[in-house]
């Protein structure tokens, strides 16, 4: 490096140096050029004083069980947040509002107990969610990611679903990897359009030896791509109570309009029958009068 480049290096380096000296670092956390991080540190709250041009937040492995909005809303340049192995649950609705440019966020070892539109309408620059590993998380609704049409990785893996509409997944234009190992899948007729979207679809599915039926007991363990084959036959050629029963109702329908159509015929072959004979008999008696 030439020495007339050194000064400029080097009035750079002070910049930097003295703009990290200067921030204001929350308590028990590190702090570097817009970065936090709070990392393992047994906070049971979200920390204060972050400032406000900070661009990556790291909050993982802490007792945090609430992510208040306002604070939130206030960092907007925020793309990274990392919450993992925290208590959140319950309502996240809202949280988010004024994170527009958050790309990345991590809530995966919490407690979710479900995911709504309003949960991450919010987060239209969305890029990367994981929501892994809560097994509280029962419910995602159809349309819980309608905004979020830049996701490209989406981690549900190891939670307490047991179903996931098609459209849910189907309608972001960028996903390119979806984790959905080790759930409680309920591989019914009511699945069979997921499975088959995931055997047609160009997403990657990581760790799929794992993505398997947890019920009904016929089909537990197997494979959710593998087992495609059978539960479209069965679904297709399987009659229920109901069915049966709409069944016979059709068939008496058709039987007793067969005997009422029959009936009408019959007596109008005999009406027809009897006026052609007194015809018949009219004419004769014309014919002996003349």
């Amino acid at each position: 490096m030439s020495s007339s480049g050194r000064p400029w290096c080097l009035s750079l380096m002070f910049l930097l140096r003295m703009a990290s000296e200067g921030i204001n670092c929350p308590s028990r956390c590190s702090c570097q050029y817009l970065e936090v991080n709070c990392t393992g540190q047994q906070l049971e709250a979200f920390p204060v004083d972050i400032p406000l041009d900070t661009r990556q937040l790291i909050l993982a492995a802490n007792n945090v069980s609430y992510l208040p909005a306002v604070e939130l809303s206030f960092l907007a340049d925020l793309v990274y947040l990392d919450c993992r192995k925290n208590l959140l649950g319950d309502d996240l609705d809202f949280t988010f509002i004024g994170m527009t440019k958050l790309v990345y966020l991590d809530l995966s070892f919490n407690n979710l107990t479900q995911v709504t539109f309003s949960t991450f309408s919010h987060l239209l620059s969305l890029v990367v969610l994981k929501i892994s590993d809560n097994p509280s998380l029962v419910a995602i609704e159809k349309d819980a990611f309608a905004n979020n049409t830049w996701l490209r990785q989406l981690d549900v893996s190891r939670t307490g679903l047991t179903f996931l509409d098609t459209s849910t997944v189907r309608d972001l234009p960028n996903l390119r990897l979806l984790g959905l190992s080790d759930n409680l899948w309920h591989c019914n007729c009511s699945f069979l359009d997921f499975i088959t979207w995931m055997m047609e679809s160009n997403v990657h599915f990581p760790d799929a030896d794992n993505i398997t039926c947890y019920t009904p007991a016929g089909l537990h363990a197997l494979r959710m791509p593998a087992v495609e084959a059978q539960l479209h036959f069965s679904c297709l050629t399987q009659l229920y109570k109901q069915d049966y029963v709409f069944l016979c109702l059709i068939g008496f329908c058709i039987f007793f309009a067969g005997t009422m159509a029959a009936w009408l015929a019959g007596i109008c072959a005999v009406i027809y029958e009897v006026h052609a004979s007194k015809r018949e008999e009219e004419e004769e008696e014309e014919e002996e009068e003349e």
